[in-house]
């Protein structure tokens, strides 16, 4: 068993439930958002958005591997910052759709 975490837009809801289903019927422990800001159109204010981007870190610190959610390439700032860390401290990273 892995333990993956899930990183990406929240704007990706549809995409986070389908791969939180898939990797976890695989038999792997997946961690995932606690919400879907953007999805769900939720506003957020600047310290819970700091706290939970320090949240997602912490869920990186406890995996094995990431799985970047992203829909037609798309990577934002968060998302590149979390890849970033998860690199540097040599997690694996996988990718929904692989650049062409």
């Amino acid at each position: 068993m892995k333990i993956i975490t899930l990183c990406g837009s929240t704007k990706f809801k549809k995409e986070f439930e389908d791969a939180n289903r898939k990797l976890t019927l695989q038999g792997n422990m997946v961690l995932s958002v606690g919400l879907f800001g953007h999805a769900d159109n939720i506003e957020l204010t600047t310290e819970t958005k700091e706290m939970l981007d320090k949240l997602h870190i912490e869920k990186i610190k406890c995996s094995d591997e990431i799985f970047v959610i992203n829909v037609g390439g798309y990577i934002g700032e968060s998302t590149m910052n979390e890849i970033n860390y998860a690199k540097s401290i040599d997690r694996v990273v996988n990718y929904l759709e692989v650049n062409k």
